[in-house]
């Protein structure tokens, strides 16, 4: 599996995308069968318009996918975006996009106009994103908007892991945005299953794959399937005031990747278990900053300490289907 991603991308992308530990609160989704969900999305935007940010993003735009294939009409679906150069792919299909900076409060204020729903879509770290997403939520409430939600990562119930750059940062969103008055949802997303090779060496057929971890559990799922689990919550009713866990259906570790990857190609990939600090040293001597380093050796961690592996089955209900396994996907990356 040749994986073409530096370690550099890997922090851009989990950070662009809030990736993974963030705490994990019960779920109060109704149970209902699979089988049984049928459901009419024209009537609960019905003249409302719903704002997702971030949608340069590969989460935020994947949204905007699913609502358009959920029957919202374009014109009641906005685009947040911070580049001012208009993203013609969403225009096209008529999409309006506004521009807004989270550390631009008036920006913020302008593009909330009119909105009903906010998907707020988590920010960079290593950026203050405590100060971005309390403009964000402040924002959202003085332009009137109804509901926000907001995508943070799970964390196992109980756990005193404290993520560098994420954790503090998630704890304080979510404390401000339940104080704002603001109806509110949040999902907590797990690793995510088409994002774990940037963890793994660009060539692990050849390389092999060596992580400070070895059979601790993770229930990840694609960044395609979180985005469904958006639009269903942004177009349906009866998320007020709730939280979601967003595990997968399927549990897997590091050594696990590394059967899956021989089986899928008939081709050896040798696991070894070494150290954090030969890890660290292994991503900067690649090119990255120490800090970034540790900050992608602090996600290993967390999946070797099984803080992803809650399985609430919340994903499953908002999407009607299991999740895609880990060695669907790479089968279908190779077909």
């Amino acid at each position: 599996m040749q994986i073409k991603s530096s370690y550099i991308d890997l922090c851009l992308q989990t950070a662009i995308n809030n990736t993974y530990l963030h705490l994990q609160s019960k779920s109060k989704f109704n149970h209902f069968s699979i089988k049984e969900k049928m459901t009419d999305y024209s009537k609960e935007l019905q003249g409302k318009k719903v704002l997702v940010t971030g949608v340069t993003g590969l989460i935020g735009k994947a949204t905007v996918e699913h609502l358009l294939k959920k029957g919202i009409p374009a014109n009641q679906i906005i685009g947040l975006s911070r580049k001012k150069e208009p993203m013609e792919d969403l225009a096209a299909r008529g999409i309006e996009v506004r521009f807004g900076d989270y550390f631009d409060y008036d920006s913020l204020v302008r593009a909330f106009e009119g909105i009903d729903k906010i998907m707020l879509t988590s920010t960079v770290a290593f950026t203050d994103r405590s100060t971005q997403h309390y403009n964000a939520i402040t924002a959202a409430r003085q332009a009137g908007v109804k509901h926000v939600v907001y995508m943070a990562i799970m964390r196992k119930e109980g756990s005193q892991r404290i993520m560098p750059e994420v954790t503090e940062s998630d704890l304080y969103t979510e404390q401000v945005l339940k104080s704002s008055g603001l109806t509110y949802t949040i999902v907590y997303h797990p690793p995510f299953t088409d994002a774990l090779s940037f963890f793994l060496d660009p060539n692990s057929y050849e390389n092999g794959i060596k992580v400070p971890a070895n059979n601790g559990k993770m229930a990840p799922a694609t960044r395609d399937e979180l985005a469904e689990a958006h639009a269903e919550i942004l177009s349906t009713p009866g998320h007020e005031n709730k939280t979601y866990s967003l595990g997968g259906s399927n549990l897997i570790s590091f050594a696990d990747i590394a059967k899956i990857l021989a089986e899928v190609k008939g081709q050896p990939v040798p696991f070894t278990t070494i150290t954090s600090e030969e890890y660290i040293d292994g991503i900067v001597a690649k090119g990255a900053p120490r800090h970034v380093a540790e900050f992608i050796t602090s996600w290993v961690l967390a999946i070797e300490g099984n803080e992803f592996e809650h399985q609430s089955g919340d994903l499953e209900r908002l999407l009607g289907r299991k999740t895609k396994t880990f060695r669907e996907y790479v089968e279908s990356t190779l077909a």
